[in-house]
Protein backbone atom coordinates (compact mmCIF):
# COMPACT_ATOMS: atom_id res chain seq x y z
CA UNK A 1 0.00 0.00 0.00
CA UNK A 2 3.05 2.59 0.95
CA UNK A 3 4.60 1.97 -2.13
CA UNK A 4 1.07 2.79 -4.02
CA UNK A 5 0.54 5.64 -2.26
CA UNK A 6 3.77 6.77 -3.60
CA UNK A 7 3.11 6.65 -7.01
CA UNK A 8 -0.39 7.53 -7.02
CA UNK A 9 1.09 10.85 -4.36
CA UNK A 10 3.48 11.61 -7.64
CA UNK A 11 1.20 11.27 -9.91
CA UNK A 12 -1.67 13.35 -7.92
CA UNK A 13 0.76 16.30 -7.38
CA UNK A 14 2.11 16.46 -10.79
CA UNK A 15 -1.31 15.64 -12.75
CA UNK A 16 -2.74 19.24 -14.20
CA UNK A 17 -5.72 21.07 -12.20
CA UNK A 18 -8.74 18.93 -13.11
CA UNK A 19 -11.36 17.29 -11.34
CA UNK A 20 -9.71 14.05 -12.18
CA UNK A 21 -6.83 15.64 -10.05
CA UNK A 22 -8.78 16.48 -7.21
CA UNK A 23 -10.23 13.10 -7.25
CA UNK A 24 -6.47 11.23 -6.81
CA UNK A 25 -5.97 13.85 -3.97
CA UNK A 26 -9.15 12.32 -2.30
CA UNK A 27 -8.10 8.92 -2.91
CA UNK A 28 -4.53 9.68 -1.77
CA UNK A 29 -6.24 10.99 1.21
CA UNK A 30 -8.61 8.29 1.85
CA UNK A 31 -5.96 5.63 1.79
CA UNK A 32 -3.42 7.06 3.58
CA UNK A 33 -6.25 7.40 6.60
CA UNK A 34 -6.54 3.93 6.24
CA UNK A 35 -2.95 3.24 6.43
CA UNK A 36 -2.91 5.43 9.24
CA UNK A 37 -5.20 2.98 11.09
CA UNK A 38 -3.94 0.17 9.61
CA UNK A 39 -0.01 0.94 10.92
CA UNK A 40 -1.86 1.97 14.47
CA UNK A 41 -3.66 -1.62 14.90
CA UNK A 42 -0.06 -3.02 13.76
CA UNK A 43 1.61 -1.16 16.43
CA UNK A 44 -1.15 -2.11 19.11
CA UNK A 45 -0.33 -5.84 17.78
CA UNK A 46 3.18 -5.68 17.53
CA UNK A 47 3.00 -4.28 21.54
CA UNK A 48 1.04 -7.64 22.73
CA UNK A 49 2.61 -10.26 20.33
CA UNK A 50 5.74 -11.33 20.98
CA UNK A 51 8.06 -11.28 17.41
CA UNK A 52 10.30 -14.11 16.86
CA UNK A 53 14.15 -13.24 18.52
CA UNK A 54 16.38 -12.45 15.61
CA UNK A 55 19.23 -14.95 14.27
CA UNK A 56 22.14 -15.38 17.07
CA UNK A 57 24.78 -14.80 14.22
CA UNK A 58 23.88 -11.62 13.79
CA UNK A 59 26.41 -8.90 14.97
CA UNK A 60 24.87 -5.95 17.80
CA UNK A 61 24.86 -3.17 15.31
CA UNK A 62 23.05 -5.39 13.28
CA UNK A 63 20.61 -6.12 15.84
CA UNK A 64 20.90 -2.36 16.50
CA UNK A 65 20.35 -1.21 12.75
CA UNK A 66 17.21 -3.48 12.43
CA UNK A 67 14.96 -1.85 15.18
CA UNK A 68 16.33 1.68 14.72
CA UNK A 69 14.71 1.34 10.87
CA UNK A 70 11.85 -0.69 12.28
CA UNK A 71 11.03 2.38 14.94
CA UNK A 72 11.98 4.75 12.53
CA UNK A 73 9.72 3.45 9.29
CA UNK A 74 7.03 2.68 12.30
CA UNK A 75 7.06 6.29 13.03
CA UNK A 76 7.12 7.46 9.69
CA UNK A 77 4.28 4.96 9.07
CA UNK A 78 2.22 7.34 11.32
CA UNK A 79 3.43 11.01 11.02
CA UNK A 80 3.34 10.78 7.35
CA UNK A 81 -0.38 10.35 6.53
CA UNK A 82 -0.40 12.79 9.90
CA UNK A 83 1.17 15.61 8.12
CA UNK A 84 -1.38 14.85 5.52
CA UNK A 85 -3.82 15.04 7.41
CA UNK A 86 -2.71 18.28 8.84
CA UNK A 87 -2.21 19.63 5.52
CA UNK A 88 -5.98 19.08 4.24
CA UNK A 89 -6.91 20.71 7.38
CA UNK A 90 -4.49 23.62 7.56
CA UNK A 91 -6.11 23.87 3.86
CA UNK A 92 -9.84 23.89 5.41
CA UNK A 93 -10.61 21.49 2.45
CA UNK A 94 -12.87 19.04 3.14
CA UNK A 95 -12.86 15.73 3.05
CA UNK A 96 -14.58 12.32 2.76
CA UNK A 97 -12.87 9.35 2.53
CA UNK A 98 -13.52 7.36 -0.60
CA UNK A 99 -16.16 9.77 -1.22
CA UNK A 100 -18.54 8.41 1.51
CA UNK A 101 -17.29 9.05 4.79
CA UNK A 102 -16.91 12.73 6.27
CA UNK A 103 -13.84 13.15 7.91
CA UNK A 104 -12.63 15.79 10.53
CA UNK A 105 -10.05 18.36 10.55
CA UNK A 106 -7.25 18.33 13.05
CA UNK A 107 -5.99 21.42 12.59
CA UNK A 108 -7.29 25.17 12.48
CA UNK A 109 -6.51 26.93 8.66
CA UNK A 110 -3.90 28.17 8.04
CA UNK A 111 -1.26 28.66 5.61
CA UNK A 112 1.71 28.74 7.28
CA UNK A 113 0.54 25.36 9.10
CA UNK A 114 -0.08 23.73 5.68
CA UNK A 115 3.12 24.75 4.14
CA UNK A 116 5.01 23.46 7.48
CA UNK A 117 3.20 20.29 7.39
CA UNK A 118 3.92 19.87 3.28
CA UNK A 119 7.56 20.06 4.03
CA UNK A 120 7.28 17.23 6.76
CA UNK A 121 5.53 15.14 4.56
CA UNK A 122 7.51 15.03 1.59
CA UNK A 123 10.71 14.98 4.02
CA UNK A 124 9.07 11.69 5.06
CA UNK A 125 8.76 10.73 1.87
CA UNK A 126 12.10 10.69 0.83
CA UNK A 127 12.83 9.23 4.40
CA UNK A 128 10.72 6.88 4.16
CA UNK A 129 11.62 5.37 0.76
CA UNK A 130 15.05 5.25 1.78
CA UNK A 131 14.40 2.96 4.74
CA UNK A 132 12.01 0.86 2.56
CA UNK A 133 15.30 0.36 0.46
CA UNK A 134 17.06 -0.58 3.43
CA UNK A 135 14.42 -2.60 4.92
CA UNK A 136 14.56 -4.71 1.35
CA UNK A 137 18.58 -4.60 0.37
CA UNK A 138 18.75 -6.23 4.33
CA UNK A 139 16.08 -8.55 3.54
CA UNK A 140 17.54 -9.63 0.59
CA UNK A 141 21.20 -9.60 1.56
CA UNK A 142 20.34 -12.10 4.51
CA UNK A 143 18.38 -14.32 2.08
CA UNK A 144 20.45 -14.19 -0.57
CA UNK A 145 24.31 -13.52 1.22
CA UNK A 146 23.59 -14.80 4.92
CA UNK A 147 21.62 -17.47 3.85
CA UNK A 148 19.50 -17.36 6.92
CA UNK A 149 15.50 -17.17 7.68
CA UNK A 150 14.95 -13.55 8.11
CA UNK A 151 13.34 -13.26 4.82
CA UNK A 152 11.23 -16.37 4.93
CA UNK A 153 9.82 -15.30 8.41
CA UNK A 154 8.13 -12.56 7.06
CA UNK A 155 5.68 -14.89 5.08
CA UNK A 156 2.70 -15.31 6.56
CA UNK A 157 2.56 -18.14 9.10
CA UNK A 158 5.96 -18.52 9.27
CA UNK A 159 6.35 -16.46 13.12
CA UNK A 160 3.99 -18.68 14.17
CA UNK A 161 6.51 -21.79 13.37
CA UNK A 162 9.10 -20.04 14.66
CA UNK A 163 7.91 -18.90 18.10
CA UNK A 164 6.53 -22.90 18.17
CA UNK A 165 10.66 -23.34 17.90
CA UNK A 166 11.80 -21.42 20.28
CA UNK A 167 9.34 -22.45 23.36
Amino acid sequence: MILGMFVLGWIAVNYPMSPAKIKLFVWHKSIGITILILVVVRIAWRLTDRTPALPNHMRNWERRLAHASHTLMYLAMVIMPLSGWVINSAANFPLKLYGLIRWPNIAPADKALQTQAELVHVTLFWILAALLVLHIGAALWHHFVQRDEILTRMLPGTTRRLRKQGD
